[in-house]
């Protein structure tokens, strides 16, 4: 696996919501020296448990998981951001001779590790408020033109009703003078050395589909309700953060603010998970270096283990 002059390996272990990846990563942990790694946008965030499938207080004390319960929901957190935060911890792990074990499916943030991320500048709050009023002055599309003029490759792939990435693109502009297509040229830091990456995916479609409906009817027997009317009670807190824009929260939200009913609320989470997945499952099919693993089968633990010992 390793040699003292070299470094042990990256195991990256990706796959859409509800595959089993969580399940998988543990049986590795009890199998192979490794350090679980959370690569997953909504598992940073503190008091988003059930909604997130966030690991049980049993299974982290048992499976630590590192890069979870980072930041507030009110705070923000990038790509950049996850890129050093992952690169610091593989680092200590690899410097204790273990296996740094990357579990997740958010796959910008495993982008941005394996091709280093570009120098973007840290968000400017004034700017996106700047953004922010003229979007409601002149309206979104107004300001996808203007993206067009300035940054035509960024607004062929941003769509003028995602404002988010909209607001991101203008501001980087607006911060540097320098276009978001421009700066994406410059790869920083990536993760160094041997990496495996594995897929978990499912043979039909259908499995998948059902998994998720199953785990949303758990979420709401856990007491999924309850987690976001707590998260409504705060005042610093609404819909177009990142944090409640995570799948089954915004749905939730509009249960509890009146503007859905409970089983609507219900079809929604589930559509947008499903949706979630089936952009996870995008990604993967373009992904290079890939090893497959599909969900049914029950060798997938033995050829993780078999692919590392042979590095």
């Amino acid at each position: 696996m390793s040699t003292p002059d070299k470094q042990p390996p990256v195991i990256c272990l990706m796959g859409p919501t509800a595959s089993g990846k969580t399940a998988l990563a543990m049986q590795l942990c009890d199998a192979l020296p490794c350090d679980i790694i959370s690569v997953d946008s909504a598992l940073i965030y503190k008091d988003m448990d059930i909604g997130t499938a966030k690991p049980t207080a049993d299974e982290l004390a048992q499976y630590p998981h590192r890069l979870i319960d980072l930041r507030d929901p009110s705070e923000s957190y990038s790509a950049s951001d996850f890129c050093k935060d992952a690169l610091n911890e593989i680092a200590e792990i690899r410097s204790k001779g273990r296996i740094p074990l990357l579990v997740g499916g958010t796959m910008m943030y495993y982008k941005s590790l394996i091709d280093g991320i570009s120098p973007l500048p840290e968000a400017n709050k004034d700017i996106r408020a700047l953004i922010a009023q003229e979007a409601e002055n002149l309206g979104w599309e107004a300001l996808h033109q203007q993206l067009q003029a300035v940054d035509p490759v960024s607004a062929k792939r941003i769509h003028k009703n995602d404002p988010q990435r909209l607001t991101r693109a203008l501001e980087v502009f607006r911060i540097t003078g320098n276009t978001l297509t421009q700066l994406t040229e410059i790869k920083g830091d990536r993760v160094e050395g041997d990496v495996l990456q594995f897929a978990i995916t499912p043979k039909e479609r259908s499995t998948l589909h059902d998994r998720i409906a199953l785990r949303f009817e758990q979420m709401i027997a856990q007491g999924f309700e309850q987690e976001v009317a707590k998260l409504k009670e705060r005042t610093d807190l609404h819909q177009d953060l990142p944090s409640i824009r995570c799948v089954g929260y915004r749905q939730m939200w509009q249960y509890l603010n009146g503007e859905v009913d409970h089983e609507e609320m219900i079809f929604r989470g589930v559509c947008a998970t499903r949706q979630l997945a089936k952009r996870q499952l995008t990604w993967l099919r373009s992904w290079p270096n890939l090893n497959w693993l599909t969900m049914e089968d029950t060798d997938n633990l033995q050829r993780v283990v078999t692919a590392v010992s042979k590095l």
